[in-house]
């Protein structure tokens, strides 16, 4: 599988990761997965410490050890469970990023993360503190980069602007195209990368497509448009491969994007992923016509 570099830093990644959380907490279930993404050339997991209160990195960590030093491990943080772990609360703060992170190496049971991800943030946070955390985390050697995860669009603005983050995971797809408009640009013209996520649309953007559609709608489309777009789409665009191939490649044709992380909870899914990257790339023409039969969404307002 072709790899592509995250930003500045020296880590190369796959064009597909494996987002983690789908993983579950069977081990053994969870090891096969794993194991199948690796044999197909995926050497990017993303997890976080909040998925499955923390057992998601331990399942993670202890699946990749015998492979530690040709993989990329992502996690995040900032997030924490209330007492009763019925809820959690933001906390960006320096004294809790670097408390998390030692609780993450535990779990994930290595001395280093690749990448070390702010897992949200608001323009109201102290944005120069939590840099800081995670600066000093960097020369204290407990994470070797640091990136956020985040679509607003005025916090992706200030860390672009003031920090070193080597990458931005955000939601963006064929039916989620907020991104285009300002937040892909902005990051592609500082060299910072771009990691998608909600690449499928939930699902509409596979062969399922309506079936996977609430009666309420996407975003800014009525189900009575999805039912318009979703089967156009395949029509014109799907003949010869699945939809969910068509909505991979279209988050990669962009040169901001360095890695689509996807889901799976089975080998036959890291499979079909893996084959939707090593896919034929989508013609300039095919872009256009996709651009032509969706709409360009825009974010609700600026946070």
């Amino acid at each position: 599988m072709k790899k592509r570099k995250l930003g500045t830093s020296d880590l190369f990644v796959s064009e597909i990761g494996l987002g983690c959380m789908s993983l579950g907490t069977d081990l053994p279930k969870a090891q096969t997965v794993i194991e199948a993404a690796l044999e197909e050339g995926i050497n990017y997991f993303d997890t976080a410490d909040l998925y499955d209160f923390g057992e998601n990195e331990k399942i993670v960590g202890n699946a990749l050890r015998t492979v530690r030093e040709q993989v990329v491990i992502a996690t995040k943080a900032g997030n924490r469970w209330t007492n009763s772990k019925d809820s959690w609360t933001w906390d960006p703060s320096k004294a809790y990023i670097k408390e998390a992170v030692k609780q993450s190496l535990k779990r994930l049971n290595t001395d280093y993360i690749d990448l070390y991800q702010l897992h949200g943030g608001t323009i109201d946070d102290n944005i120069e503190e939590t840099i800081e955390a995670f600066e000093e985390l960097k020369t204290e050697g407990f994470i070797k980069y640091y990136g956020i995860s985040s679509i607003r669009p005025n916090v992706i603005r200030e860390y672009a602007q003031k920090s070193n983050i080597v990458s931005v995971m955000m939601q963006l797809s064929m039916l989620d195209r907020r991104p285009e408009e300002e937040a892909l640009p902005l990051l592609h013209d500082n060299n910072i990368s771009v990691v998608t996520r909600g690449t499928v649309a939930k699902g509409m953007l596979s062969d399922r497509m309506l079936e996977k559609a609430s009666s309420k709608g996407y975003l800014d489309y009525s189900y009575e448009e999805l039912a318009e777009v979703l089967p156009l789409l395949k029509e014109k665009l799907a003949s010869s491969r699945s939809l969910a191939e068509v909505a991979i490649q279209y988050n990669l044709a962009h040169p901001a994007v360095a890695s689509v992380v996807a889901g799976a909870s089975t080998a036959e899914q890291i499979k079909e992923n893996a084959r939707a990257a090593n896919s034929d790339s989508l013609t300039p023409e095919e872009i256009d016509l996709i651009k032509s039969i969706t709409k360009a969404n825009r974010y609700d307002q600026h946070r």
